[in-house]
């Protein structure tokens, strides 16, 4: 029996997840009758979107009849379908470590795009097999000649080798699934160990309620058996392997994983913080001996670092322990996901939420609604900052090696400090040759650092540095906006870099409002000043005082908006004959009333005017 390990890489919505359907139909994996568009994709948001959120493995066996013979060979495939975005590069990273092979996809009507060129290079570094294959051929694109000549550059070949294919119709796909059994290599190991020694890499987790926490998993060394005593590397825990079995695509239960295989370990555990994403399963079988210098975990692991942060506040008070209990489902399944208790003057209790990105961010937010039906009002996003500081002034929190504090909320940052760095990203943008233009005029708007240009057939490929505090504001937005559409773009964590940034701080009526202080640059926090104190003027409702709306920065205030008071209606009083000063006297009355009333103002800003704020 031959086994071969491979996935499937492409930019968002160029067709993988129905490309894998069509592999499942051609392997005999699932019947046609049960077919069902984007069958791996098993969440709704998935489906509803068009991106693969969650990774999803299968199993699919296929019998292949070699040409001008009728000897047959029956093959284990075991497919990968990954996504696509940014956000979720390191789970990418830990799934190409598992596979020897991949399909590098690419839309025949969008070409080459950010995401091919981040996975392609992840894939190459991984030291993977390549096959090209340009999608959508059955609508009949004009410019498929250049779109086969830009993807074979890619990958080093030329035109005729790049397959072509129709996920929709499954045109090529049997043509394709010849070259990923001829060319994609049989397993590999990454290093020889001592006799008796199982090792599997962890590259994806779930939870079911009933078994608990289970272990997607490719076995590199030995064999994993049901009732084996294993240890996880990373974390040092001890487990007892409950069941392992193979997807395809539902789970079936097998007496063993072999070396090579891809399958999943029913693991026992609650607690999500125990598996870690890229961490080792190791077995010691009786009479296995192995040296102290010898180190078995698999390399690569890393911790996934949280790097924007999000706080969530339920649109009921009554909601907050139905909140609690939602993260603590999504944490199940989503072992990247973090959060920890908030607490906002005007909004009360919530959770303050760590995530990989926006579209991370955005699809627990959709989450909980869809999912928990929970609806929620959410902070300002917000980055982890890295502060040289006095420690009498920020004395409850760490300090690391270095010495720097590292906060993720605007409150926390001293209006007096030494040096703040930003965490800044390296991003490439891919857009067409008429478009560089207005693309490079978005340098001045969010903080680009040097610009680099290629071309690409008849594209340009932009790289360059900005702050990861820009790319979530609505850098994206902002993109499409001006591309139509037709530009796309990749990052990947770039350090810290030390940065010109102050506070800003609204208050309403003398009274600050911690929920709305920001860290803005220096250069800018002024026009963003002004902007914010407008809104809040047009969201507040009018009182019996006037009501000043101040933003303060730099010890002093750098924007103001004032709310009128609500006038008492004297009607005509005074018009028509009568004495003028009765009603003078009336508005003087008022007006010293007013002054009482000021000084023992308390402006309370309700959830539904924040929210109102924040939608803006």
């Amino acid at each position: 029996m031959q086994i071969r390990n491979f996935c499937i890489i492409a930019h968002i919505d160029h067709g993988k997840s129905t490309l894998a359907d069509r592999l499942l139909e051609v392997t005999g994996t699932i019947d046609k009758r049960k077919m069902k568009n984007q069958f791996l994709d098993q969440l709704e948001l998935e489906r509803e979107r068009g991106i693969t959120i969650k990774m999803a493995p299968v199993r699919m066996k296929y019998q292949h009849t070699a040409d001008n013979t009728s000897q047959t060979t029956e093959y284990i495939l075991n497919l990968i379908d990954t996504p696509g975005h940014p956000d979720f590069g390191y789970e990418v990273s830990r799934a190409l470590e598992a596979v020897e092979g991949a399909i590098l996809l690419v839309d025949g009507m969008q070409g080459i795009q950010a995401q091919t060129l981040s996975n392609l290079y992840s894939a190459q570094k991984a030291g993977l097999t390549i096959i090209g294959a340009v999608n959508k051929v059955d609508m009949h694109i004009p410019n498929i000649e250049v779109v086969l000549e830009e993807t074979a550059k890619l990958i080093h070949t030329t035109p005729d080798k790049i397959h072509r294919i129709s996920g929709k119709t499954g045109e090529g796909v049997a043509e394709l699934l010849e070259d990923i059994l001829r060319l994609v290599p049989p397993p590999r190991k990454k290093e020889s160990v001592p006799q008796g020694i199982s090792r599997a890499l962890i590259f994806d987790s779930f939870y079911d309620d009933h078994k608990g926490i289970i272990a997607v998993v490719r076995l590199f060394d030995g064999a994993l058996r049901k009732g084996m005593t294993a240890e996880l590397m990373a974390v040092k825990e001890k487990i007892v392997l409950k069941e392992v079995g193979y997807v395809t695509p539902k789970m079936h239960e097998s007496p063993e994983i072999g070396e090579g295989e891809i399958g999943y370990v029913v693991t026992g555990l609650k607690d999500p913080h125990k598996i870690k994403i890229g961490d080792t399963i190791l077995v010691k079988n009786v009479g296995a001996h192995v040296a102290s210098t010898v180190t078995l975990s698999l390399p690569g692991y890393k911790e996934p670092n949280p790097v924007v942060f999000v706080s969530f506040f339920p649109d009921e008070a009554d909601d907050y322990d139905d909140l609690k209990k939602s993260l603590e489902r999504l944490k199940l399944n989503d072992s990247s996901f973090s959060y920890e208790p908030d607490f906002n003057e005007v909004l009360g209790r919530g959770f303050k939420g760590g995530f990989l990105g926006k579209l991370h961010f955005e699809i627990i937010a959709q989450r909980l609604d869809r999912e928990f039906h929970i609806r929620t009002i959410t902070s300002f996003p917000s980055v982890s900052y890295k502060l040289k500081v006095a420690p009498k002034l920020l004395p409850h929190i760490k300090r690391d090696e270095a010495g720097y504090v590292h906060i993720q909320n605007p409150k926390d940052l001293p209006m007096e400090f030494d040096e703040i760095l930003e965490p800044v990203i390296k991003i490439e943008l891919v857009c067409p040759a008429h478009l560089l233009g207005p693309v490079l005029g978005l340098q001045e708007s969010f903080r680009w650092g040097q610009v680099m240009t290629e071309s690409l057939g008849d594209r340009i490929i932009i790289r360059t540095r900005m702050p990861l505090a820009e790319l979530i504001s609505d850098f994206d937005d902002r993109l499409k906006s001006i591309s139509g559409g037709f530009a796309s773009f990749n990052y990947e964590a770039d350090g810290y870099q030390k940065s010109e940034l102050a506070r800003m701080d609204i208050l309403v009526a003398g009274e600050l409002v911690p929920g709305l202080s920001r860290i803005l640059p220096k250069s800018t926090l002024e026009r963003e000043a002004r902007k914010m104190v407008i809104q809040l003027k047009e969201v507040l409702p009018r009182q019996q005082f006037t009501q000043a709306i101040q933003a303060q920065a730099f010890g002093r205030f750098v924007a103001r908006e004032t709310i009128p008071a609500m006038k008492k209606d004297l009607g005509n009083f005074g018009k028509n004959g009568g004495d003028r000063t009765r009603k003078m006297k009336l508005w003087k009355k008022q007006k010293e009333g007013k002054k009482k009333l000021l000084s023992m103002a308390k402006v309370r800003i309700s959830p539904e005017d924040f929210k109102k704020l924040l939608s803006k």
